[in-house]
């Protein structure tokens, strides 16, 4: 079987390549990485030959390219028995729901607060935008909490795509402090204490990457 080559950004920013990477080792998937910076000319250079979009994360299997986070996440899915979405049914409906919403959605919150996995003690404006948008992901998560909590740690129980969608908007919250009700702050502490979270955020504290206008809310 050819061995399976995952193409990341900067680990710093790159949120979409966060969620597939997550995936792959929460489920034991076995991955070459590959990893271009931003900004970079190697980035410039190479990914075009890799990815049709021009961007990543891209999984390379063989021949086969196939990028975009989300659908990355299915084909792991499909790897590894399905066992990365519910196997209930309405469950795995769910499940599928909110990560379309996260893949498609949350505008503000991304605008207002782009991901910076080493950064903490930023702040910026709560506007009624990015206040909406917390106040959906506060309702997902507390909701998925409520409703499976007996099931597991995770928004349905075991750690689904669903989970790996999220992780983004929980190194959001850390970073720039955003509030959070106490179920929802719950399942929050859940995914950062994450061991393969808290391995992608130590890599990133590695890197000397710099881009001035994803670096904002001030502190440190």
């Amino acid at each position: 079987m050819d061995a399976l080559v995952l193409v990341i950004g900067t680990r710093n920013y790159s949120s979409w390549s966060l969620r597939p990477w997550l995936l792959l080792r929460q489920f034991g998937l076995e991955f070459t990485e590959k990893q271009y910076h931003f900004g970079t000319p190697e980035f410039v250079g190479e990914v075009p030959k890799l990815s049709p979009t021009r961007r990543v994360p891209v999984l390379l299997h063989g021949e086969l390219r196939v990028w975009e986070s989300l659908a990355i996440c299915e084909y792991a899915s499909e790897l590894c028995g399905g066992r990365c979405w519910p196997s209930d049914p309405a469950l795995r409906a769910q499940a599928r729901s909110i990560s379309n919403e996260m893949h498609a959605g949350f505008k503000a919150l991304r605008d207002s607060c782009p991901m910076n996995a080493r950064a903490t003690g930023r702040q910026v404006p709560m506007t009624s935008p990015l206040e909406e948008d917390l106040r959906r992901i506060d309702a997902i998560w507390s909701g998925c909490r409520r409703d499976h909590g007996d099931r597991g740690s995770w928004l349905f129980g075991d750690y689904s795509v669903a989970d790996a969608m999220y992780a983004p908007v929980a190194l959001r919250v850390r970073t720039y402090g955003l509030p959070l009700s106490q179920l929802a702050g719950h399942y929050l502490e859940t995914v950062l204490a994450n061991d393969h979270l808290r391995e992608w955020v130590h890599a990133s504290e590695q890197e000397s990457i710099f881009i001035p206008h994803e670096e904002v809310g001030g502190g440190a």
